[in-house]
């Protein structure tokens, strides 16, 4: 498959003419690169969302230094312009390949699995190189960012040769004949380029993917939901429509985007073709139904509290029947993110606020105040358990001791206020 051709004909062939008036500041080592194939390269990395994680907050785009936790510590992104001391400037085409196909720096050494290499293996030479190029137009930008901060023994990258043993198997992706043409490119931007299944899927021990795909995991805190066809916890009562609309501007009928997953719509899913975001949908909604999650009964009076939290602080905005207001209030009835078999988004969302994207296409966010200076754990395990067992929802009920774990965590990496009546450190008095 040759992705983006029927999109980037016309570019292609504007390239011809474009080619040699390039902007002044494009390096030489792109100079001889056509318009058509940089352009190119720039869908690719957009569909990548190279920039929301190789650029920290407030800093030059790609320069890399932003920290991505994860359970064995910190990593910081490298610089991916092409300035030569600190960035990708002098490697070559074979070495930029060779770490998107294989997880290999010029060195010889390994790089972590936080760069989905994994995914990235899926893309062919012609599209990594794509990249490549679009990425040596890029200003260089001197900028070395610190050291990672892993435990013993990951801080060396040697034992990341074991890891690719048991869990990578590099690869470019084959379209299966059997399906449609729109089927397999969703399913290589998915599997490829999009990196969908780095934050969807469980993770094991070690962090490898582990257990059936794009059935939700845990990633920096959040939980990323299933992207099955399940009617209770996926996609299921979405349509192809409802997807792509979703993907383009953030928000939908059912949902709207915050946290990780609106970085990834403002840089990345918003700026794909209405064709491509079509091709993602038929994808996803292909993959049919998995095992839902799981309930447990809540106790009468934990639900009777949480009807009435719901009352003095929710129903304003989502409605007493938990329709909310759609694509500014995301409705709370039937809600594929509420039913969860991991209630930590829902929880999260509570403790600390929301906030929808803002798109071309919906250019005004939508917001929900933070709730952890105003309630106790006791009283947000309460309404999320009510929430969770209410307006069509089946998911099971939520401890205290959760919400207190979830808000102590958040403490640790910014900052996240204390629940009504402690002090610093203390729980809340029963």
């Amino acid at each position: 498959m040759t992705p983006l051709r029927s999109t980037l004909v016309p570019v292609l062939l504007a390239g011809v003419l474009a080619a040699a008036t390039l902007p002044a500041s494009v390096p030489a080592a792109a100079a001889d690169v056509s318009y058509g194939r940089i352009a190119r390269g720039k869908y690719l990395t957009d569909a990548a969302d190279c920039i929301a994680c190789h650029t920290v907050e407030g800093g030059k785009p790609f320069a890399g230094g932003r920290a991505v936790p994860t359970p064995f510590g910190t990593i910081y992104t490298p610089n991916i312009t092409p300035d030569r001391d600190t960035g990708i400037g002098a490697w070559t085409d074979e070495a930029f390949y060779r770490a998107m196909h294989e997880g290999i720096r010029p060195d010889g050494s390994r790089l972590y699995p936080a760069f989905p290499y994994p995914s990235f293996t899926k893309m062919p030479r012609e599209d990594v190189l794509a990249i490549r190029a679009y990425l040596n137009t890029l200003d260089p930008v001197r900028s070395r960012p610190p050291a990672n901060d892993l435990t013993w023994p990951l801080n060396h990258r040697v034992f990341l040769r074991g890891w690719n043993l048991l869990f990578f198997s590099p690869g470019t992706f084959e379209p299966d004949p059997r399906q449609s043409e729109a089927w397999n490119r969703g399913a290589y931007l998915v599997q490829g380029p999009g990196h969908c299944g780095a934050c969807h899927t469980g993770k094991n021990a070690l962090g490898a993917n582990s257990g059936p795909a794009l059935r939700g995991g845990v990633v920096q805190g959040w939980w990323a939901p299933s992207l099955d066809d399940d009617q209770r916890t996926g996609l299921g009562r979405w349509s192809v429509a409802d997807v792509v609309e979703y993907l383009k501007t953030g928000r939908n009928r059912f949902s709207g985007a915050t946290g990780l997953m609106a970085e990834v719509v403002k840089y990345s899913l918003s700026n794909l073709t209405e064709a491509d975001l079509e091709a993602i949908a038929v994808y996803l909604k292909a993959q049919g139904p998995g095992p839902g999650g799981g309930s447990r009964a809540a106790d009468r009076a934990v639900t009777a509290a949480g009807r009435q939290v719901f009352a003095d602080q929710c129903a304003a905005c989502h409605a007493t029947d938990g329709s909310g207001v759609p694509r500014m209030f995301p409705p709370l009835a039937s809600s594929t993110v509420v039913q969860q078999s991991d209630p930590t988004t829902v929880l999260r969302v509570i403790l600390e606020g929301a906030r929808t994207v803002a798109t071309d296409q919906r250019p005004t966010p939508s917001a929900m105040p933070a709730f952890a200076w105003k309630l106790t754990d006791a009283e947000i395990a309460a309404v999320a358990t009510y929430v969770r067992g209410s307006f069509g929802n089946r998911a099971g009920a939520v401890s205290a001791g959760a919400v207190g774990a979830l808000r102590k965590t958040l403490k640790a990496t910014g900052p996240v206020a204390e629940p009504p009546g402690t002090s610093s450190g203390t729980s809340p008095k029963s």
